[in-house]
C-alpha cells in the first residue's frame, strides 16, 4: 500500500463536497509530476485530503477506488484521473505550519514542494500525520 496527499481549494472542491458524493473522480490535474503520481496509484492506497489556499490543512482521508484513466476534462488527452472514496474526517486538522514545525516531517513533499497538487507520503510520514490528526 502507498500513501498520498491530494490538495484542493475548498472553494472549488472541499472535503464536505467529497463526503456528499462518497466516491468521485480527481480530475483537472495538469502537472506531469502530479499525473505521474496518480499513474502509480493502486486500488486501496490511502491519501490525505488537504484544503489549500487559505486553510492549508489536512482535513480527511480518502481511498483510491479506481486507478488512473483518461481525464474527460483534458482536451489534449495527456492527463488522467483516479477515483477517490471519502473514508474519514480527521479529528483535529493538521495545518501546514504544524507539519512544518514537526521535525519528523521535515522531508515531507508538502514541506519541500508545497505547490505539487498530488504528492507521495512515506509510511513514517503517514503514521506521524495520523497521530497529529487523531486517527
Amino acid at each position: 500500500m502507498a500513501y498520498w496527499l491530494f490538495k484542493s481549494e475548498p472553494s472549488t472542491w472541499s472535503w464536505n463536497d467529497h463526503v456528499k458524493k462518497g466516491v468521485e473522480h480527481w480530475d483537472g490535474v495538469r502537472n506531469y509530476q502530479a499525473n505521474n503520481n496518480m499513474k502509480a496509484m493502486k486500488v486501496g492506497d490511502l491519501g490525505f485530503f488537504y484544503h489549500s489556499v487559505n486553510e492549508k490543512q489536512i482535513v480527511g482521508v480518502v481511498e483510491v477506488v479506481c486507478e488512473h484513466y483518461p481525464d474527460h476534462t483534458d482536451k489534449t488527452g495527456r492527463f488522467g484521473m483516479v477515483d477517490l472514496k471519502a473514508v474519514k474526517q480527521v479529528t483535529t486538522p493538521a495545518t501546514l505550519s504544524q507539519i512544518k514545525a514537526n521535525p519528523k516531517l521535515s522531508e515531507m513533499v508538502l514541506v519541500k514542494n508545497s505547490r505539487l497538487s498530488v504528492q507521495p507520503v512515506s509510511k513514517s510520514e503517514w503514521n506521524e500525520v495520523c497521530r497529529m490528526v487523531g486517527i
